[in-house]
């Protein structure tokens, strides 16, 4: 087939790099947004910190290329400019003005994480040049949770592309090796069984540390199964002996570096919350963190600069017109981050206001049955936002409140109907199931079956199915492995 041209018109939507700007800010949590800030201003030297003053003086900024024109600082932004009549709650909502109140009730955190106290560790161990760096990189890759889920061959290539030196995976190997005796015990282990390995070599020797390492090594699977009948079976021991296998196996702790993040209270004390939402005598107030994002103006010096080299145009330069290119770039990017961040912050603003007016009674109680089915369809008619733009502001954002630090998420759920026609959020139910299965008798416990008739002797029409799906969101295993 020959090949030929043609023209062809068409219409195509694009984002304008002001609103990609905009819309990468929107998801940027608050100690991200600090440090976006610090490298704009120091990679851009017409931003500068400070209040801008240049309304009082709009005659002495007016060029013919309108630079000036639009110079906007990061100012407060007082609640209630976005409410509207009938929004307009019986509590007040007022915003903490005071910059250093907030400061005080933002709760901030500087104990040492996991792979410091692994490097802590290194350092003293007293390696090679070339040992130590292996070793850091070994740590780079263990997770959270203590594990190093990569294998060895995709970290040597890593330190390869990175460093440009080769290293062998058994060098990496005997790095490994050292790295699994640190403290927490079963950290660097690839998997469940090698960690709990790890931990019980670590232990006292007795007879039940001894056949729980048999367990683990040659049982695994039956093991987690709960098929203990077929171990003894196989292994020839008693029902003595088994439970105290069982019992040092139970004494240990799957995710060794959870003694960083060991519970979701820890886990919230290291976040920096964006809101805070507190309740007083029935009366909720409300401020943003914005502890780290300090007011921005244009470079006064960089405006006056352009307006002397524009003004003089008989006796420009190549240098001259290259250096007015450049002020104009500067002072146009600078302008236009002073835009996003501003708008960042109303829209966070917006969005926190419709979810405390949804979420009304769950912010003055903290109780998590009176917390309404919210979707994100719901707070984007509240604030009058596209979905995309609150699922963006949802995303890795937190507020601290009277009850504790949350997760913007945590206030979204679906709805279910009861009997009578009431909706409630599925969180509800949530919180029956696990209220049953931790009252259950182990020996016993309740199936997926015996919760779905317990929900609709209450009123919740659900397929056993639903309550399956909700029973592992809640990370709770079926009731054959609760025994």
């Amino acid at each position: 087939m020959a090949l030929k041209q043609q023209q062809q018109l068409k219409q195509q939507q694009r984002l304008s790099p002001q609103q990609i700007q905009t819309v990468k800010m929107l998801e940027l949590p608050a100690l991200e947004m600090e440090e976006r800030i610090k490298s704009e201003l120091d990679e851009n030297p017409a931003l500068e910190e400070g209040k801008d003053y240049s309304e009082e003086h709009d005659d002495e900024c007016d060029t013919d290329e309108e630079v000036a024109d639009n110079q906007y600082s990061n100012e407060d932004i007082s609640l209630g400019d976005y409410m509207y009549e009938d929004d307009i709650p019986d509590y007040k909502l007022a915003e903490i003005s005071s910059k250093e109140e907030r400061k005080e009730s933002v709760p901030f955190n500087n104990e040492q994480s996991l792979s410091d106290y692994l490097l802590q560790q290194l350092k003293l161990s007293q390696l090679s040049e070339k040992d130590e760096k292996i070793g850091e990189y070994i740590i780079g890759n263990i997770d959270d949770d203590g594990y190093l889920r990569r294998p060895l061959t995709a970290i040597a290539d890593d330190i390869a592309f990175m460093s440009g030196q080769e290293f062998g995976v058994g060098e990496l190997s005997e790095v490994l090796e050292l790295i699994k005796d640190f403290d927490p015990a079963g950290v660097g282990a690839c998997d469940l069984r090698e960690c709990l390995v790890l931990q019980l070599k670590k232990c006292p020797e007795t007879k039940g540390t001894s056949l729980a390492i048999n367990i683990l090594t040659n049982f695994f699977d039956e093991f987690t199964k709960k098929h203990f009948d077929k171990i003894q079976k196989a292994m020839n021991i008693s029902d003595k002996k088994m439970k105290a296998a069982i019992q040092a196996i139970m004494s240990l702790n799957p995710k060794p570096g959870s003694n960083w993040d060991d519970s979701m209270t820890t886990m919230m004390n290291r976040v920096t919350p964006d809101f805070v939402v507190e309740t007083n005598n029935g009366e909720i107030t409300f401020s943003m963190n914005d502890r780290g994002i300090p007011d921005l103006r244009v470079n006064r010096e960089y405006v006056n600069m352009l307006k002397d080299y524009t003004g003089n145009k008989v006796n420009q330069t190549s240098d001259m017109r290259d250096a007015i290119m450049f002020m104009k770039q500067k002072l146009d990017s600078a302008q236009s981050f002073i835009d996003a961040v501003r708008q960042r912050q109303e829209t966070l603003q917006r969005t926190m206001e419709a979810i405390i007016l949804l979420q009304e009674d769950f912010f003055l109680t903290g109780d998590e049955s009176k917390l309404r089915p919210m979707i994100l369809s719901d707070v984007a008619d509240k604030a009058h936002y596209d979905i995309s733009t609150i699922s963006r502001v949802s995303s890795s954002k937190y507020v601290q409140t009277n009850f504790g630090v949350f997760p913007l998420k945590f206030f979204f759920s679906e709805s279910a109907q009861t009997d009578s026609g009431e909706i409630i959020s599925t969180r509800k139910i949530k919180q029956i199931i696990k209220r049953e299965i931790e009252s259950e008798n182990k020996k016993a416990p309740i199936t997926d079956e015996e919760l779905t008739a317990l929900l609709k002797s209450q009123g919740f029409q659900i397929a056993r199915r639903t309550v399956a799906k909700y029973r592992q969101q809640l990370g709770i295993p079926i009731a054959r492995l609760r025994r």
